[in-house]
């Protein structure tokens, strides 16, 4: 009689060996679906069938991996392209494609929070717009101050028009701001009273290219390199 053969031992050893790939794909659908407080090394490991030491390999902590997130975030939605050739537009385009890139991430805000976190992909749009910066007159340290300015303005638009939704949603009764806004006493507060019943669906209007450009007019007439309001002496003009 034929003797049944032995069932198949359990492979024993190391863990299956992970890429880098499988490692951010597993993170991005874990923070997209769940948010970033969702993703720790553990989880990390435990969704990829490894172990958390095996992820030090490819990443040395979440921070280093949220910055992988929005590396292939860049890679995937900042690709070169053509731009405005007149500089001060370039600018414009520069920073509003690198806004619009990171708008569409809703995990973003926690990486942006963090100013020395960047994307390497996204370095071709800071060049142009650093370079643009310097063809409207600038030198290149001013340009560089620019760009930072540019910067915080867009990651702070960003990271409040995001955190406002996230608090709104699912929630349908009046916030603290429109409480205190609908009590506003007009003698005290003439200006805000008269737009109280607005205030919610103006300050909701995105109005970033506008502010973008007034910010970079701004940059470049402190810098002396836009004119400015005719000069008026003691006698009034010409005087």
């Amino acid at each position: 009689m034929q003797q049944p053969s032995p069932a198949p031992r359990k492979a024993t050893g190391r863990p299956p060996r992970i890429s880098r790939e499988e490692v951010v794909d597993t993170a991005r659908r874990i923070v997209t679906e769940e948010g970033v407080e969702r993703l720790t090394m553990r989880r990390l490991a435990s969704e990829v069938g490894s172990t958390p030491m095996a992820l030090y390999h490819h990443v040395r902590n979440k921070e280093e991996l949220l910055v992988l997130l929005l590396d292939d975030h860049a890679a995937r939605t900042l690709r070169p392209t053509e731009l405005p050739s007149e500089p001060r537009e370039r600018v414009v385009a520069a920073a509003a494609a690198i806004h619009e890139a990171l708008s569409a991430c809703p995990w973003i805000v926690e990486v942006l929070t963090a100013d020395d976190l960047m994307s390497t992909h996204a370095l071709w749009f800071v060049e142009q717009l650093v370079d643009g910066l310097v063809d409207c007159g600038l030198s290149v340290e001013r340009a560089v101050q620019g760009y930072r300015a540019i910067w915080y303005y867009t990651a702070g638009e960003i990271v409040v028009r995001t955190t406002a939704a996230r608090r709104r949603a699912g929630n349908d009764r009046p916030t603290y701001r429109e409480r205190v806004f609908a009590g506003l006493d007009a003698d005290e507060y003439p200006r805000l009273a008269q737009v109280a019943d607005r205030w919610e669906p103006l300050t909701a209007q995105d109005t970033y290219r506008d502010g973008l450009r007034a910010l970079v007019a701004g940059l470049l007439a402190a810098h002396g390199t836009e004119p400015g309001p005719p000069s008026e002496g003691l006698g009034g003009p010409g005087g």
